[in-house]
């Protein structure tokens, strides 16, 4: 019986940097998938804000979502000022400089499993609300969206979070999978955008931009037969999401405020600040589509939206701004100004992205919150249009990455149970470009023009030896192999150590950028005969995770295991 037989209900979940949402749906009723709109605080929201605010001691969640981040100001009393929410805790994954991880007061495990507990709470409530009778930990296939960066390790660390907050029953669970941010939107994008542009056919190649909050995201994919996906190019990204826009807001009002006044703003009153910028995005960033006579200007009413900054200004500034009556006013240019930086470096990689891809592009597709920006919009179109004969913005662009996820998971169950039921959900991602290359340690003997530092006492050297190489494309659980053979004629096992890294080759497994994938140790029976007993060692690269594998090529017993990942 397979492992999915007890499914009754999947669930997409967009694990965002800055928001998160999810996407449920039953497996009986497959064209109807819902995206959560209820959350606390507000509704009629797609998402809500990766956010949380904990009590005094930092143990246990006050708040999470958009009431952990922002807070109105109360002008009739003074308002106690709560502790500094915790965001951004995403970024400890992934391989983003250490100096651009935001310095956190709890460890960021403990944030990703506090929010991860949240908002499981609110998918079980929701599941249960929709369908008695559904055993959550047994009934229920979560798939969770990953950045495409994201290493073995990094999954590895978000399914622990998840078993801790409780949304599996066992570790190694079946009912967590992964994939991709990039993979969910193409899948969205194929079973939907393909169709109503009439280009669901085989060998249509089509490019998603996903706009986030943090980060731009570009992937090239091409529809294959049978309704299955291949990668053409490899995944770009860069951070210029929506929220660099904010940044420019808040730096125009540093020129006129000073920097001490938005200093002691952000660090005393967190979530007035956040406010603040909340109205700004309402009523300037999201309406601004780039047309001057579509243009009302922006007047930022101080005393009304965050008096308590009035109080950290110099003498000087304070005398011009009740010269003005507090407001203060951002004109069709100020704004412009605000997006031209982000929308051109948008553009840049699209561009970069096209050049890279050899075939047509036939469709490009806006995904994402910052997709839903009239003016983004506008700047693509003109810029592409004679590149590309489609560019257009799926219903619900906030939702795709959580909708494509439930319809993966929707893909893996019905594959195996009733594709003739599910026509529509024949798919997979059928190939990918690999972002690492993988291998494993080998000890060789050494030889003249190998470094004589690196010469062990037994006369060997510890050398990389690639397996899978970066920029290969991968068909889902294609294997790829290599004979090995002991060291030394007495040798009772092999422990072989996996390691991979962003560049395309490398020699040894000290090398910067170097990383440890795991472990896999293997017996090694019939010491009698030497050295004569090759193994053949496997990494198997499955829809999200990793297998490793090895054959005994004298007497056929086969190894496998899961990867002891250095968590």
């Amino acid at each position: 019986m397979s492992d999915y037989s007890d499914i009754r209900v999947v669930v997409g979940l967009d694990f965002g940097t800055t928001y998160s949402g999810f996407t449920y749906c039953h497996v009986s009723d497959d064209n109807n998938l819902v995206t959560n709109d209820q959350w606390p605080g507000e509704i009629g929201q797609l998402k809500t804000n990766t956010a949380l605010q904990y009590n005094e001691n930092y143990m246990n969640v006050g708040s999470w979502g958009y009431p952990a981040l922002s807070k109105r100001p109360n002008k009739k009393k003074k308002s106690k000022d709560r502790s500094k929410p915790v965001e951004l805790f995403k970024l400890h994954l992934g391989n983003l400089v250490d100096s651009l991880k935001p310095k956190l007061p709890v460890d960021y495990k403990k944030a990703i499993t506090d929010y991860l507990r949240e908002i499981g709470k609110l998918i079980k409530e929701m599941v249960i609300i929709h369908w008695s009778g559904i055993d959550f930990l047994g009934n229920v296939l979560i798939v969770i969206t990953v950045p495409a960066e994201f290493s073995e390790r990094d999954k590895a660390i978000m399914r622990e979070c998840a078993y801790t907050a409780g949304l599996i029953k066992e570790r190694f669970s079946k009912n967590l999978q992964f994939t991709t941010e990039p993979e969910a939107a193409a899948i969205y994008c194929m079973e939907n955008s393909l169709k109503v542009n009439d280009l669901n056919t085989p060998g249509t190649t089509f490019m998603i931009v996903d706009c986030g909050g943090g980060t731009v995201d570009l992937t090239t994919r091409k529809l294959l037969d049978n309704k299955q996906l291949g990668e053409v190019t490899e995944r770009a990204g860069d951070f210029c999401g929506s929220t660099f826009i904010d940044k420019e807001f808040l730096k125009a009002l540093r020129k006129i405020l000073g920097d001490h006044a938005i200093d002691l703003l952000r660090d005393r009153h967190y979530g007035q600040m956040q406010y603040m910028i909340q109205e700004f995005c309402r009523h300037v960033k999201l309406p601004f589509s780039g047309d001057r006579s579509e243009f009302t200007k922006y007047e930022l009413d101080l005393e009304d939206v965050v008096p308590v900054v009035m109080e950290y200004m110099t003498e000087e500034i304070r005398e011009k701004m009740e010269d003005i009556d507090w407001l203060i006013v951002f004109e069709y240019d100020d704004v412009k100004s605000m997006f031209d930086p982000i929308v051109e470096r948008i553009t840049q990689m699209i561009e970069a992205q096209l050049n890279n891809t050899r075939e047509t592009c036939s469709a490009m597709f806006l995904v994402g919150g910052f997709s839903q920006s009239k003016y983004l919009q506008k700047i693509i179109k003109q810029k592409f249009q004679h590149q590309v004969e489609k560019i257009s913005v799926p219903t619900y662009p906030i939702a795709v990455i959580s909708r494509g996820a439930a319809l993966y998971g929707l893909s893996m169950k019905n594959s195996v149970y009733s594709l003739d039921k599910m026509n529509s959900l024949k798919f997979v991602i059928n190939e990918r470009i690999l972002k690492y290359t993988y291998g494993i340690k080998v000890s060789p003997n050494w030889e003249v023009g190998d470094p004589i530092e690196r010469r062990d006492s037994d006369g060997t050297i510890d050398k990389f030896c690639v397996i899978a190489q970066r920029g290969t494309v991968v068909r889902v659980n294609q294997e790829f192999t290599s004979v090995q053979l002991p060291v030394f004629p007495t040798q009772s096992a092999i422990n072989f150590h996996i390691y991979f890294t962003a560049e395309y080759s490398a020699e040894y497994c000290d090398e910067n950028g170097m990383e440890k994938l795991g472990n896999l140790l293997i017996s090694l029976p019939d010491v009698h005969l030497g050295k004569n007993r090759p193994i053949l060692f496997g990494l198997t690269f499955g829809r999200m995770e990793i297998t490793a594998t090895a054959k005994n090529q004298l007497n056929g017993q086969n190894y496998q295991t899961t990867l002891k990942l250095d968590i």
